[in-house]
């Protein structure tokens, strides 16, 4: 009854659906472009309609009161970004424990404009040894959907312009908000 009840809104709303998530176990899904509180909404139904077990990270103050218990039986675990975290190794931690796990969280990690992505799905997907599902929002389109599985090269330079080609003509609700597609540069 969910899964039919969000096609129907994700329809009603103007939004079509193109393609369907990879048949494999465990992977990591990167959500772009993320420039408005809509796309959030937008990809809850697309785990509706797929049935789709899906963990994300959120800020920890938006996990209060009945939200927040919605947030979390959905998927959702709370990460408080003023704190220092080593989020990675525990998600990594968690794709070794578990048979099947789908990670999904938004490289931008805000809906403000960044002149970089933040590089912690990549390194998840890369020491987890997992492939990286790429999903997108094209407002342009009004469309919605999965993009390629790719396996990881470890050459940062490479799998970053991969990202760039599939991304390049991709437009968010806002899309003056959509963040350069690169790493921060380490400072040394």
């Amino acid at each position: 009854m969910l899964s039919w009840l969000s096609k129907k809104l994700l329809r009603w709303s103007g939004w079509n659906l193109i393609s369907q998530p990879p048949q494999v176990k465990k992977y990591v899904v990167i959500v772009a472009p993320h420039t408005s509180n809509w796309d959030f909404w937008v990809f809850i139904l697309i785990k509706f309609i797929f049935r789709m077990h899906v963990s994300f990270i959120g800020k920890h103050t938006i996990f209060v009161g009945p939200i927040g218990w919605v947030l979390k039986k959905w998927g959702g675990i709370p990460i408080n970004r003023s704190a220092k975290h080593n989020v990675v190794d525990t998600i990594v931690e968690e794709f070794d424990k578990r048979d099947e796990l789908i990670f999904a969280l938004s490289p931008e990690g805000t809906r403000s404009f960044k002149d970089h992505w933040k590089s912690g799905f990549y390194y998840i997907a890369l020491n987890a040894n997992v492939p990286l599902q790429l999903c997108y929002i094209d407002s342009k389109t009004k469309s919605v959907g999965f993009g390629p599985l790719i396996t990881l090269t470890g050459d940062q330079n490479k799998d970053v312009e991969t990202l760039r080609a599939f991304y390049q003509d991709k437009a968010g609700i806002r899309p003056e908000l959509f963040s350069t597609i690169k790493f921060r540069e380490k400072s040394s």
